[in-house]
């Protein structure tokens, strides 16, 4: 049985599935939505946005998850406290009957795409049960990397235009560092040096070498110089040495330097060195100046070792103040700099988890939709119910100014006034007249019975999120302390959770 298959859920996803079953409701269309409640907070700094990530291992694998003989089984052999079968044999008949997930409809954000706290990343739209028991596996793949994709859009950027490298496979947690890596990818990140998950996604990967390689040829006897020149040897295009294992700029740099230099006479052109430890903006002034001596001005400098997007930012400042002092160009030296992206990245270091919901929001009675609400003390968590789309509101200069929630039936349209709600204010509103904003409908059909598109390249979504994040207010993107961006309600979409409230709060 693959441990990843159609049981990678919790157990009440399928007890809630046999109530259904046994009162009838299991056919019922119902209405889930997964959206987050808020963006990450990494302590010191804060995110204004996400980056949506996921869902194409999400359509892949619901295309594939079925109820097959393992898989019953399995159920099959499930006890209840009295010793009895947990899972009657005609709900499991059912099961088995269903497959899968083909009778769906999903509707969501494109992959690659900006987001924003309480607006739907996925609509789903089906038979209750199928709709519920797909809850834990489609949260599992869009909190996980949409929480990195984030990261990686933060990390891009500080690093502005410089190469970003992803480096974190050994410290992601075990098979989700091919999650991380893609979502690295989709979130900013050039290369991978994970080797599979490159190859699959049509990416070369990338990497240097360790400190093992110069401490093997130091343990039997050899010199740093003969380690490098041994590198260069085997790998003349595309040689890039690590000079921290000894001393970086009295030992690693001129060993470098003399290796490059023999290369150069044989017709290569070395590609860059490597800086793992200490103060990465000094060491970095000090080897552009020496590689500039030499004559190596384009070799590029890698910098890693537990690097975030503040300590990107902080470096590029540090050497914007001190690199003249040493003669050197920081412009220059700031577009020769790769930064190598760590553990930070891939455990979204200082905000662990998205915290991304799914929810049901409306469910079919009588030929029509009706709504869901959740009440909470904690305003943030009242839900905003029934059956919706979504809209992006550009302002006149292009730029995103909120996204807005509206009831499913309802018509927006650009030649009339339009009023933003704020979703749990009722004091607060904002009137935008025809000719001040444009409207963009988020939300497209990916599975019906079946996904829809076939997987896009990743380019394709790195250029989304690319476009996505140069259309926020510069406030928004602010790594620290950003402007928090609106996410707003239409006026008939306010009434209507407000007319919930009020009547679940008289019962």
């Amino acid at each position: 049985m693959d441990p990843f298959g159609i049981l990678y859920t919790d157990l009440y996803q399928l007890t809630m599935g046999q109530v259904y079953f046994r009162l009838g409701l299991h056919e019922r269309e119902a209405l889930f939505e997964a959206f987050y409640r808020k963006n990450p907070d990494y302590g010191a700094h804060q995110a204004g946005y996400t980056i949506f990530a996921g869902l194409d291992p999400l359509l892949t694998w619901m295309e594939e998850a079925r109820f097959g003989e393992e898989e019953l089984a399995a159920l099959s052999a499930l006890k209840s406290r009295s010793g009895k079968p947990l899972f009657a044999e005609d709900y499991l008949r059912y099961l088995k009957g269903i497959g899968g997930f083909q009778g769906l409809t999903l509707r969501a954000l494109p992959e690659g795409r900006v987001a924003h706290p309480q607006v739907p990343l996925i609509s789903v739209e089906g038979p209750l049960l199928q709709a519920q028991l797909l809850e834990t596996a489609l949260l599992n793949r869009i909190n996980y990397e949409t929480l990195i994709a984030t990261k990686a859009s933060r990390v891009r950027e500080a690093a502005g235009e410089a190469l970003v490298l992803e480096f974190g496979l050994r410290r992601a947690p075990a098979k989700g560092g091919e999650a991380a890596t893609r979502a690295s990818l989709i979130g900013g990140a050039n290369r991978s040096s994970a080797v599979s998950l490159s190859h699959l996604l049509g990416l070369p990967s990338s990497g240097t070498h360790a400190h093992s390689m110069v401490q093997a040829f130091l343990a039997l006897g050899h010199s740093e110089e003969e380690a490098f020149q041994a590198f260069a040897e085997v790998f003349p295009d595309d040689t890039i040495l690590l000079l921290d294992t000894v001393d970086t700029l009295d030992s690693g740099l001129p060993n470098a330097i003399r290796v490059f230099e023999r290369l150069r006479r044989k017709g290569h052109k070395p590609v860059g060195v490597r800086i793992d430890s200490g103060d990465l903006a000094y060491l970095a002034i000090q080897v552009a100046k020496e590689l500039d001596k030499a004559g190596f001005p384009e070799t590029l400098i890698v910098l890693s070792g537990d690097l975030d997007e503040l300590v990107i930012w902080q470096i590029k400042s540090q050497i914007q103040e001190e690199a003249p002092r040493y003669g050197v160009d920081p412009d220059r030296l700031l577009k020769r700099l790769v930064y190598g992206m760590g553990t930070k990245m891939v455990v979204s270091w200082g905000y662990p988890a998205l915290g991304g919901v799914y929810k049901l929001v409306a469910i079919r009675e009588n030929g029509t939709w009706a709504p869901a609400i959740k009440i909470s003390d904690s305003l943030e968590k009242v839900l905003n119910p029934g059956h919706k789309k979504v809209f992006r509101v550009y302002d006149h200069r292009g730029l995103a100014t909120a996204d807005l929630l509206a009831t499913f039936d309802e018509e927006i349209r650009e030649d009339r006034p339009l009023v933003l709600r704020h979703p749990t204010d009722p004091t607060k509103r904002r009137l935008l007249n025809p000719g001040e904003f444009t409207l963009e409908p988020l939300l497209e059909e990916v599975f019906r019975g079946g996904r829809l598109f076939p997987p896009l390249p990743i380019e394709v979504l790195q250029e989304r999120r690319k476009k996505d994040v140069e259309r926020l207010d510069p406030g928004v993107r602010r790594l620290v302390n950003p402007h928090v961006y609106h996410v707003s309600l239409s006026e008939r979409l306010f009434a209507l959770k407000e007319e919930l409230v009020a009547r679940l709060g008289q019962g």
